[in-house]
């Protein structure tokens, strides 16, 4: 179970059903195992070379987003630049894989709108410049969120 806190003024967090506004910061997650966080914070996001919607950094203002077993899984939470923002809404969309050669930053996918075999909102930002790791989250366990129940 993820929990989110409030990061304060500056970094909205816009719920995943929002369409993006161009030229905004963000805040996203970005859902891996431990050893490739590690990486990623070593050595910063790189580049899928492919993926539904070409190449990219796959991110998602969704929490849930995370598909690994739990024991296994971090989010890495980031803030974007999303800049130009072209919302990819179905299969076979005529720039799915080439929103970028037509002058934009990231490409959006709305939740539910057939893309992401969750139904869950999905971006991929073509500059991993435009991601700053803000930090490492990893899921309470049920122990975990029990003893905060008891603090209450």
């Amino acid at each position: 179970m993820w929990a989110e806190d409030d990061l304060g003024p500056g970094v909205p967090c816009l719920e995943s059903w929002s369409e993006p506004t161009d030229g905004k910061v963000y805040r996203m997650y970005h859902g891996t195992s431990s050893h490739a966080a590690a990486q990623i914070m070593r050595t910063g996001f790189k580049q899928s070379s492919g993926g539904m919607l070409g190449r990219g950094v796959y991110l998602s203002r969704d929490l849930d987003k995370a598909d690994l077993p739990e024991d296994q899984r971090v989010v890495i939470r980031v803030r974007v630049r999303v800049g130009r923002v072209k919302k990819i809404d179905r299969q076979g969309h005529p720039l799915q894989k080439t929103w970028h050669n037509q002058g934009y930053d990231t490409a959006w996918c709305p939740p539910g709108c057939g893309m992401v075999r969750s139904n869950l909102e999905e971006d991929c930002v073509w500059d991993p410049k435009r991601i700053e790791v803000i930090d490492v989250i990893r899921p309470s366990t049920e122990e975990e969120q029990a003893n905060n129940c008891k603090l209450l």
